[in-house]
Formats: structure tokens, C-alpha cells, sequence
């Protein structure tokens, strides 16, 4: 037996030596969370969960890291703290390991408080982080960061380059002069500070396995200037060396790093268009030199893989685009939320972008519009959408291009539309190869909602109460292995008062082995609590998140908007004391769903189907649909909720999935309603029932509003007829740049031509025009010939009026005779 005891007195030994207590720890429990964060097995928990529960581990957050702040630029250079751990030994050597793979030097301060930098990383995302105290010896400390796309990062954590376009457009004609970069002196905890040109490439063969990214240090603008806050400069051509590289950052560091010092505490400026650095051929023509550069990556994209088959068509009006949000997502860039400032889509008030790259090249979708609605297309201008090669958002597994967030977009994209459209006037050549997608293949997702006490409409537009008590299977799908499940809880009845009706108060989601995201009612730090893997979230920082198998955007307080890799959207917000939750399902789920949002087939009938298979009809009581709903109970071994509270493990963890005992109100029992009802709710059934069964005109009004925005977003999402893009006669025009049904497209020819067809065509509802384009022939247009016709005529009605009018004074004049 005493080899046993070796194992059980180091580890209480190793808690012995656990510097600091932790959030609840079990009385008198033994053990540590040395290398075991995320655990629950043991004799005490390392799990998140812990917490709630009173089960942690004394020494929880020596181990189980949490840091402040918790994300930062990709690009790297962020210090940031260790919450909770403190170290008498400042002089310890401290190194933090990212992804196993990526090793920072980190520093304990005067306070006895550990640092870590985050490093230089071509990926978003939360990054899983280890920390040695030992050298290097072990890294039995862990916890997570988030890497964040460059332009989602707030101006405070860069430098700012002085007037943006002058450094992109510099050695332009007007483009000239003075160069300045300015930042917060106080992010750098240094005198002097050096300023540092790095450019990037991606080199190999493309789409191989030795296709690779690089950031590269080039050389530095300046060394040891004062920490003031701003540098301005006159910029000079690189050294030829350095001028292949046409997309960079400015990077700023503290003196005491030597030049291109890799992943230490640093501010870095937007990436932009190295025009500054080019070199003499460049400053002295720069249309001639862009034209080249036009010409190069012209020959290249010949030499590249087809992706535009692979991309998805845009919806069909800006309605379609906003509310379609599993599958796309507003572009940054032009967004009417923030004033549409379309730099590069003038004309447009919004534009959007697909979610998810493209599977096999990592490629994107982008869809611009107008204020009224219509898609801009590039055939029609300068200012359309165009598709990407490398998607500005990356793509996993991130890392090789062209799947690096931002940069393999600069690339492949931006700096190519440079070449042939900002700084040489040949714009035709690049959008002929980034042609915008018309909608005539989109298919708008099918929405399904539940909300109030609560009630569901499904993918088919049935609609029912369901108001038990318990967890059930909101939606499942095999194709994907999809999952949404939704806690039903009462809600707090006013004092006297029986409660008789349920709402959500949670609901989780995972697709294949993605993370798991639960959306649920806060206990009193805020309106919504977002989980991960059962963690709490903080969005005090950043409200979008790149996670496994899905992104997660947070608007402020009330609504939250997961976009999983299936295309799939799953909408959470509150509507006044419950949650409200629509799903999105694209169109390839149809007949592929069960559970209490029914089975999307385009068949109402059906949707009340049993886990057997049996269907009830349309027509069930309230009672039986009170079984259906029963029936979808969720089993623990499937469970993705969280229970990390006496009250949730005792009610629905070892409790019945489905409160068997719980007393609903069903619509048939409920009193006719009270004017103050009617007056509120109309004819609205949904409405009238949650007054009545929690005697409350505010939550009546709830679910009045939750109904009318499903019913908004139906709308929104119903198909579009598009006929598609219609060409303008050669040596002619067109007047009309929507080509939806009921659409029409006028036709003119130049002058000098005539026109052979019709000058008028219609989008008709089979999505077909019903004429096509005319052509405009060489020759004598009608304009001329009908001005010769009538002009002949004119000048023959004159000699006619002449001739009469002469004839007329002939016959009053006497003849002349001779006098003698």
C-alpha cells in the first residue's frame, strides 16, 4: 500500500505550495489544478462550473489563468496581465507558450504581478496559452487569448497614420510632401522608441503545400527618437531590396529592442499600400508603373485556380442581406449603421459579406446596395461588389494563405484593385476578373421562431403553445449533427400569484464538433449571459468572436447572433421577461429536421412529428401538442445546457428533463380578454394568451412585438424573381440597373447608329426577359433621318409658300401703259 500514498502526498504538497486561495473551494478539499484546467475528475474542480457549485480547487486561479485585458491585434505586441497570480521573485525568468508552438518572453513587475506578450499570429480566434515560471521547465499554468482582425481592434491599441490616403497615394500626381504617424505615448513604458517599416508576402507555389506567410522586418524610419507621441517624416525610395514588398505596417517598439526584435510589446498601424517606399520608376510614372502591375497580376490570376464557382450568390435586395445573417454578415467597411462611408463603393449605403470562405480556396462573397435596395453590380460600375479571392476574414485552419485574416485579402484583392484602379485608370481589367455574382441562385434561409410563454411557429409556418417546464430539443439535424436546445423556466409570479406559463431562459447550440454557445437570462450582471464550453464570456472588449466551427456577434445587451459553418443563424435576444430565438436554415436542411420547430419540407401538416416517427395532425387539442412538446424532452447524455448552480443541478440535471407536475394554462381555459387587451393586442392569439395567463399587459406586449418581428423577417427573406444582369447594346446604352421581376431596362443607341430590336424590355416572372439586348447598327440613326425627312419637307413647304405668295401678288398689280 505505500507506493500508493507516493502519488496522494505530492499532491497535497503541490497544494501547499499554491500561492493564493480560490473562488470557493470545497472544505478541507485536497488537490490542485496544475495541468488539469477544464477538469472536473479529481478531488476537487478545475472546471468553470466550479464556482457556482462551491467545488474548485483551492489554487483554481493560479492555474486556470484569467487576464486582463484578454485580446488584442492579431499582429501581436500587446502586454497584457495575469490576473490573480503573484510571484515574490521578479527576476524570474517568465515565458508564455502560444498554441504549443509560439513562446513569448513574459516579466514579472515591481508588484510581484506576471506580464505576458501576446506574439505575432496569422490567425484569429481564441488561442489557448500556457506559462512557465521555471524557464521552460514546465507550463503547468494555462489559459486563452483573443486574436482579433486588425480592423476590429480599437484605434487606442495602434498607431494612426496621419491622413490614410496621402501615404497610400504618395508619388501621385498631388500626392506629396510630409508623411506623419502619431500614437498614445503612454502604451510604450519607454523614453525613446524606434519606428519600424515590416512588409508582407506570401511565397510558394499557390494553393500547395509550401504556400507560406511571412511578415518581414525591412528597416526602420527611425531609432531612438523621442517617445512623444507623433513622428513625421519626408519619405525616401527603398533600397531596391526592399521594394518588392507593397503591403506593410508601421510597428513601434521601446529603444531597448533591437531592430525587428520579434513578438515584444509594440503598436502597429493599419496595413496599407506601401506607395511611400516604391521606388524612382514608380514616382516618375506611376500610371505606367500601376499598369504593370495591373498587367503581372492579370497573367497571374490566368495562372490560379477558378474560385468564383465556389462563392455563393448574393441576395437579391439589401432586406434579403440583413436578415439573412447566418450565411452573411454587414462589411465593415459600409455599413449604413455607421453612417455608410463606402470609400471603395461609392454609391452604396451598405454592404455585406459572406460568413464562411469558401471550402476548397478560402475565397469570400461581397454584396453591395443601394439606398433603395438594389444590388450594385460591377457591370454596371466601379462602385459594385466584388467577390475575393482570399476572404478579408481568413479562413480556418487560418495561417497558410490565402487564408490569413486580412492580409492574404490585401494581396489577392486590394492592392491589385490599386494597380488597376486607383492608381491607373484601368479598372475594366480588374473587374473583369472580380465580376459581381448576381442573385438569380440565391435561395433565402427558411426562419423558424420561438418567444413569449412560449410560443412556436416553425419552418413551415405552423405555429403552436408549448408551456412546460423543462429542456427540450428545439431543433436537431443529422446532416450536420446540429443541435439547439432551449430551458423553459416560470417566470417570477407576483406574490399570491399561481404562475402557470414557461419562457426560454436559456438556450445552447453546437454543429458537429464546434464549440458550444448557450445564450441565457443573467442572474443580475447584465440582461444576457453568453457561455463558451460553459464558460461565461466577457464582451467588455470586443462583441465579435472567431470560435471554433462558428463567429458570435453580440449587439449591445439584447441580442446575440451566432453564424455557424453550415450557414446555419440562430438569432437569441430578450422580449421582455424570457429569451426569443430564431433559426435560420439554409435551404439545403430541407427534410432534414425534427423536433419543436417541425420539419422543413414546405409541409405544415407534418410538423408535429414525434421522436417515434408519429405524426399528430394540425388539428391536435392544445393537450396533445402539450405531449409533443413533452416528447422532445432532451436527455442528459445529450445535453448541451449548463448546470452550474445548486438550483440548475437539482432541477434539471437530476431532475426530470420535463416537470411532469407542472400545471399550464392551456388557451382553451383561459377568459375572454379584457378591452385593455384587445386595444393592445388585436387579433394577435399569441398576445392575448401571455396577458392572460401572466396578467400583464407589458409582457403581452413582449410577445406582440416578438410576433411582429418574426413576421418582418418572413417578409424580409421571401424569394426574389431576378432575371439577371442585362447588357447594354454595343455601341449604345441602357437606362435601369435592376433586374428583378416587374423590373424594366430601357435601350439607345449612340448617335451615328440605329437600333434593331426593342428599345424596351421587361423582367417577366419566369425570370426571363422579355426581350433581348438590341443591337445598334452603323448608319444613319432615326434621330437623322427623320430630322432629313422633315427638314426635306420644311424646305418644300417654303418653296410652295413662296410660289403662292408670288402667283397671289401677280394678280393685284395693274399693267403699266405709255403716256404721251
Amino acid at each position: 500500500m505505500q507506493p500508493l500514498l507516493l502519488p496522494w502526498a505530492l499532491l497535497l504538497l503541490a497544494t501547499a505550495l499554491g500561492p493564493g486561495p480560490g473562488p470557493g473551494p470545497v472544505a478541507g478539499a485536497q488537490g490542485t489544478c496544475s495541468g488539469r484546467c477544464g477538469q472536473r475528475d479529481g478531488l476537487c474542480s478545475c472546471h468553470p462550473t466550479c464556482a457556482g457549485l462551491g467545488t474548485c480547487c483551492s489554487d483554481l486561479r493560479d492555474f486556470c489563468l484569467e487576464i486582463q485585458p484578454y485580446s488584442g491585434s492579431m499582429m501581436g505586441g500587446k502586454d497584457f496581465l495575469v490576473q490573480h497570480l503573484h510571484w515574490p521573485r521578479p527576476s524570474d525568468p517568465v515565458i508564455c507558450r502560444f498554441k504549443e508552438s509560439v513562446q513569448t518572453l513574459g516579466h514579472v513587475d515591481l508588484s510581484g504581478r506576471v506580464h505576458c506578450v501576446s506574439p505575432l499570429l496569422y490567425e484569429t480566434g481564441r488561442i489557448p496559452f500556457t506559462v512557465s515560471m521555471d524557464n521552460g521547465a514546465s507550463f503547468p499554468r494555462s489559459g486563452s487569448w483573443l486574436a482579433m482582425h486588425p480592423s476590429k481592434v480599437s484605434a487606442s491599441e495602434k498607431s494612426q497614420l496621419v491622413n490614410e490616403t496621402l501615404w497610400q497615394y504618395y508619388g501621385t500626381p498631388g500626392a506629396g510632401g510630409n508623411l506623419t504617424v502619431t500614437w498614445s505615448a503612454a502604451a510604450l513604458p519607454s523614453s525613446a522608441v524606434h519606428i519600424e517599416l515590416w512588409g508582407y508576402e506570401e511565397q510558394g507555389k499557390p494553393y500547395s503545400g509550401d504556400w507560406r506567410a511571412n511578415w518581414s522586418y525591412l528597416y526602420s524610419l527611425a531609432t531612438n527618437t523621442p517617445n512623444s507621441g507623433s513622428f513625421t517624416f519626408v519619405p525616401q525610395p527603398a533600397a531596391p531590396n526592399y521594394q518588392r514588398w507593397q503591403v506593410g505596417a508601421l510597428r513601434i517598439v521601446s529603444s531597448q529592442h533591437h531592430g525587428g526584435a520579434k513578438d515584444v510589446q509594440a503598436l502597429w498601424s493599419n496595413e496599407h499600400a506601401l506607395a511611400w517606399h516604391l521606388g524612382p520608376d514608380f514616382q516618375a510614372d506611376p500610371v505606367a508603373w500601376a499598369r504593370s502591375q495591373c498587367q503581372a497580376w492579370e497573367e497571374l490570376e490566368d495562372q490560379l485556380p477558378d474560385f468564383l464557382a465556389e462563392v455563393p450568390d448574393c441576395p437579391c435586395t439589401l432586406a434579403q442581406a440583413r436578415a439573412d445573417s447566418g450565411r452573411f454578415h454587414t462589411d465593415y467597411g459600409c455599413d449604413m449603421e455607421r453612417g455608410s462611408v463606402c470609400t471603395y463603393h461609392p454609391g452604396a449605403v451598405h454592404c455585406v459579406r459572406s460568413v464562411q470562405a469558401s471550402p476548397r480556396y478560402g475565397a469570400g462573397q461581397q454584396c453591395c446596395y443601394t439606398r433603395e435596395g438594389t444590388q450594385i453590380l460591377t457591370h454596371d460600375s466601379t462602385s459594385g461588389s466584388t467577390p475575393d479571392r482570399g476572404h478579408d476574414w481568413g479562413a480556418p485552419p487560418f495561417r497558410a494563405p490565402p487564408r490569413v485574416p486580412g492580409l492574404s485579402h490585401w494581396l489577392y484583392d486590394v492592392l491589385s484593385f490599386y494597380h488597376c484602379c486607383l492608381w491607373a485608370p484601368d479598372c475594366p481589367r480588374y473587374l473583369r476578373r472580380r465580376p459581381s455574382s448576381d442573385c438569380r441562385a440565391y435561395r433565402p434561409p427558411r426562419l423558424a421562431s420561438a418567444f413569449g410563454d412560449p410560443h412556436f411557429v416553425t419552418f413551415d409556418g405552423a405555429n403552436f403553445t408549448f408551456n412546460g417546464r423543462g429542456e427540450y430539443v428545439l431543433l436537431e439535424s443529422a446532416l450536420t449533427r446540429l443541435s439547439v436546445q432551449g430551458r423553459a423556466e416560470p417566470r417570477t409570479a407576483p406574490q399570491g400569484r399561481q404562475e402557470r406559463g414557461t419562457g426560454l431562459t436559456a438556450v445552447a447550440v453546437r454543429e458537429e464538433d464546434s464549440d458550444v454557445v448557450e445564450v441565457r437570462l443573467a442572474a443580475g450582471a447584465g440582461p444576457l449571459q453568453v457561455l463558451l464550453n460553459q464558460e461565461v464570456l466577457s464582451f467588455a472588449e470586443q462583441n465579435w468572436m472567431d470560435l471554433k466551427g462558428m463567429f458570435l456577434s453580440v449587439a449591445v445587451g439584447d441580442r446575440v447572433s451566432i453564424m455557424l459553418a453550415s450557414g446555419v443563424g440562430v438569432e437569441v435576444g430578450i422580449q421582455g421577461p424570457f429569451l426569443s430565438v430564431a433559426v435560420l436554415l439554409p435551404e439545403k436542411f430541407s427534410t432534414h429536421t425534427r423536433g419543436l420547430l417541425g420539419t422543413l419540407n414546405g409541409d405544415p401538416t407534418d410538423d408535429f412529428t414525434l421522436r417515434s416517427g408519429r405524426v399528430l395532425p394540425p388539428t391536435a387539442s392544445s393537450r396533445e401538442l402539450h405531449g409533443f412538446g413533452a416528447d422532445w424532452a432532451v436527455q442528459n447524455a445529450s445535453s448541451l445546457l449548463t448546470y452550474d448552480s445548486p438550483r440548475l443541478v437539482n432541477t434539471f440535471l437530476k431532475g426530470p428533463k420535463h416537470d411532469p407536475t407542472f400545471l399550464p394554462l392551456f388557451p382553451e381555459e383561459t377568459a375572454p380578454p379584457s378591452q385593455a387587451t384587445v386595444e393592445l393586442c388585436g387579433d394577435d392569439s399569441f398576445c392575448i394568451f401571455d396577458v392572460a395567463a401572466t396578467g400583464s399587459l407589458s409582457v403581452g406586449n413582449a410577445t406582440w412585438a416578438a410576433h411582429q418581428l418574426h413576421q418582418r423577417h418572413v417578409q424580409s427573406l421571401q424569394p426574389v424573381v431576378s432575371c439577371g444582369w442585362l447588357a447594354p447594346p454595343s455601341n449604345g446604352r441602357k437606362d435601369g440597373t435592376r433586374y428583378l421581376v416587374g423590373s424594366t431596362v430601357f435601350f439607345h443607341c449612340d448617335n451615328g447608329y440605329s437600333l434593331d430590336g426593342a428599345e424596351v424590355s421587361h423582367c417577366q416572372a419566369d425570370g426571363t426577359w422579355s426581350r433581348p439586348t438590341p443591337t445598334c447598327h452603323p448608319g444613319r440613326s432615326h434621330t437623322v433621318l427623320l430630322s432629313i425627312i422633315f427638314g426635306g419637307l420644311a424646305a418644300v413647304a417654303v418653296v410652295g409658300l413662296i410660289y403662292v405668295l408670288l402667283r397671289r401678288r401677280k394678280s393685284h398689280t395693274s399693267p403699266w401703259t405709255s403716256r404721251p
